[in-house]
């Protein structure tokens, strides 16, 4: 395998491309939006230096960052041993991307989506290989996180689920298999009830933002209060998980607070918009 090919250039594309750059692999990355790509280049270019000052790299950030191309096309897939989907949560657009890309790919190209919330399943239902579909899911930031959930779809193979294992473990990380692909998977599924229990707390004024976020951090050690973490991933992101969750069980413990759709509806979606539930605007 010496060639993947990342769809999507956000926080997340961004950050998967060059964790596998920084791997030795050589990375597409496409999107559809020039503007979005040079952002992600210039936020690679950035990291790889920031990392260069406080590591010793094997090699310099340069020929890190020549590994990875840019692209506006999905032919580039066409070579790929392993295209890794990271769009916005939407059904639809990620099955017209598989559906697309197991045209032109080699038969051989595994299908990975990032998904966090949507069932591999569902995508895969597309497509006339439901096999070479999984989910590899990584965490913000993608360069300091270490796990990935790794998930099987109904139809995905056990070759499949072997092939992200080990690609995973390439990379430095440590993955996990989710055997069922119940929306949220692990983490997400565990811990997005934490963050609507503070988001409902918020709502009933029984605390502050920055106090929720003291107590989460100071009294069980995370290095991330609530708000901290939501305004790091994305408030949309986070209401568009947490909805994922909600339509597939109906259990209204999963229902997202009013708090987070007002947010997301005034734009305040966190740092990349400036402003989410903390002002970064400076």
């Amino acid at each position: 395998m010496k060639k993947i090919l990342v769809i999507g250039s956000g926080i997340m594309g961004a950050g998967i491309a060059q964790a596998c750059a920084q791997s030795g692999f050589h990375v597409a990355m496409m999107d559809v939006d020039q503007e979005a790509l040079e952002r992600a280049m210039e936020a690679i270019s950035w990291s790889l230096r920031k990392l260069e000052k406080k590591t010793k790299p094997k090699e310099p950030y340069e020929d890190i960052i020549s590994r990875i191309e840019k692209s506006k096309s999905l032919e580039c897939g066409r070579d790929t041993a392993l295209v890794i989907e990271a769009i916005s949560e939407n059904l639809e657009a990620k099955q017209t991307i598989f559906k697309t890309l197991e045209k032109t790919c080699p038969d051989q190209t595994i299908f990975a989506s990032n998904t966090s919330s949507l069932p591999i399943t569902e995508i895969a239902s597309v497509v006339e290989s439901p096999e070479r579909v999984v989910g590899i899911h990584f965490f913000n930031p993608v360069h300091r996180m270490k796990l990935v959930e790794i998930v099987k779809g109904l139809r995905t193979s056990d070759a499949t689920v072997d092939f992200a294992k080990k690609f995973v473990i390439s990379l430095g990380k440590e993955p996990v298999v989710v055997n069922q692909d119940i929306a949220g998977f692990i983490v997400n599924r565990i811990n997005g009830m934490a963050l609507l229990e503070a988001l409902r707390l918020l709502e009933r004024g029984i605390a502050s933002v920055e106090d929720i976020d003291k107590a989460m951090r100071s009294g069980l050690g995370h290095p991330m209060g609530p708000f901290e973490l939501m305004d790091l991933v994305g408030l949309d992101v986070v209401l568009n998980a947490r909805m994922g969750i909600f339509n597939e069980t109906q259990n209204p413990t999963h229902h997202p607070p009013p708090i987070l759709r007002r947010m997301v509806k005034a734009g305040r979606l966190g740092r990349k918009t400036g402003r989410g539930f903390y002002d970064y605007s400076t």
